[in-house]
């Protein structure tokens, strides 16, 4: 397979041949779910993923082991965003009709209440520092707080004309709003759900992500066909970066520390450096590029292309699309399970669920894949999660050179464990774990 990548210089674009680059990527399976799949979302401790059906309303859930579904859930009418609270094993679905939120129980997934928000409820975002959930509700401009062992609404935040997505900034304990039609973007302290800063952006913000390794938030500006780039800090503007036409997904890449952007009306995605925040690739994908996910374990992107049906797999190194993979029509939102190694692409015209798989990672994962061990997320930022099917007896953590610096010895046996990073230092690590079947070490990454 060649790679075709733009390269960016500062005087001219040129197009720069790469070797040819081996893909371990195909597809797996075809999952059945409801009318028009909108929005999925990963459950790291159950090991499922939920995917909300915005035409029937309802919620499938899909279990990650075996691809199949476990169960169909009746939401409100025409859920249209997911997130996991990863504290407490709850799934929360905003529901645009019906001016409420699901909240499903990730362990029964039975709905264990139904919360009202504000008027067409359409994003959601997890602060895991306060255990809150965060609802924009489009046409009423404002927030919903809900708390997130009570499942109460803690109060309504006024914001701006048409909130739409959200971000957090796990570093200074912000919520970030993007206002669709103000050209804004609101910033919510996440300790008192107050507006601390409204930061002027591009035209029609539409995506929100956070960077932490430099602290700074990204704003997609898809009238613009710009992003702001924001100090997490001082929530003061560092600089505009034009991309393509239309940008509407980004994520960002832990491992290299770079930031993908992808232009709808363009096809293609533009690669940010998240320490200068320099343009230095385009890449040219397929049509309609709509959602992006990141594999940190494989250090892999997936864009999801709406118009050519089509998922691109780009390498995080060499920002190289090492495989294209059909899927069904129209598909617009991803998910990642890093436990097998499997991506979701929900197609929302095909009323299925795509299931790529990646070799590369259960290769190297062999020892852990064959004891349902979960590490998760990796890389990490405050903290990490081992979810294990067999009892955990000890934790340990390693530094590069092999030096023992933390060190856990459970005396009570538990089948998962939650672990603070608070105080180390970003770098790369090694983690041991005994379980009652067996030891093994697996590299872990931590960022700030």
């Amino acid at each position: 397979m060649m790679c075709k990548t733009k390269y960016i210089s500062l005087l001219t674009i040129t197009i720069l041949y790469l070797p040819v680059c081996v893909s371990a990527q195909w597809l797996e399976t075809t999952i059945a779910v409801g009318e028009e799949p909108f929005a999925l979302v990963y459950n790291s401790t159950s090991n499922k993923i939920y995917c909300a059906n915005r035409s029937n309303n309802t919620v499938t859930v899909i279990d990650g082991a075996t691809n199949s579904v476990n169960t169909t859930i009746i939401s409100g009418g025409k859920p249209v965003a997911l997130v996991y609270n990863i504290l407490n094993n709850k799934v929360y679905c905003a529901n645009w009709d019906s001016d409420n939120v699901t909240v499903i129980d990730g362990e029964t997934d039975s709905v264990i209440t139904t919360t009202a928000a504000g008027t067409n409820p359409i994003g959601l975002v997890y602060n895991h520092t306060n255990d809150k959930v965060y609802c924009t509700n489009y046409v009423s401009d404002n927030v919903t707080v809900i708390h997130g062992v009570s499942d109460s609404v803690i109060t309504t935040i006024p914001v701006h004309d048409k909130p739409w997505p959200l971000g957090y900034n796990s570093t200074n304990n912000k919520i970030y709003c993007a206002n669709w039609e103000s050209d804004n973007v609101s910033v919510i302290d996440g300790a008192t759900d107050s507006v601390i800063a409204t930061i002027e952006v591009g035209d029609q913000p539409r995506t929100v992500v956070h960077n932490p390794h430099n602290n700074k938030v990204y704003c997609s500006n898809n009238n613009n066909h710009n992003m702001t780039v924001i100090d997490g800090a001082t929530d003061s503007v560092i600089t505009f970066i034009t991309v393509g036409e239309a940008p509407l997904a980004i994520v960002y890449n832990s491992i290299n520390n770079k930031v993908f952007c992808a232009n709808y009306l363009d096809y293609d995605v533009t690669v940010i450096d998240g320490a200068t925040d320099s343009v230095i690739a385009i890449i040219t994908v397929g049509g309609g590029p709509y959602a992006l996910v990141y594999n940190s374990t494989n250090d892999k992107i997936y864009c999801a292309n709406r118009w050519s049906d089509n998922v691109s797999v780009i390498d995080g190194e060499t920002n190289c699309v090492i495989a294209t993979i059909e899927v069904g029509d129209e598909p617009q939102a991803l998910a990642w399970n890093p436990v097998q190694n499997r991506t979701y692409v929900a197609n929302s015209e095909g009323s299925s669920v795509s299931v790529i798989r990646d070799e590369t990672g259960i290769e190297e994962d062999t020892e852990i894949a064959r004891n349902d061990i979960a590490i998760y997320p990796n890389p990490a930022q405050t903290f990490f999660t081992i979810h294990s099917h067999s009892p955990i007896y000890g934790i340990q953590i390693y530094d590069i050179l092999g030096a023992l610096i933390w060190t856990e010895d459970i005396v009570e046996l538990a089948e998962k464990s939650i672990i603070s990073l608070k105080q180390m230092n970003a770098g790369v690590y090694f983690l041991k774990v005994t379980t009652e079947d067996t030891e093994f070490i697996k590299k872990l990454i931590v960022t700030k």
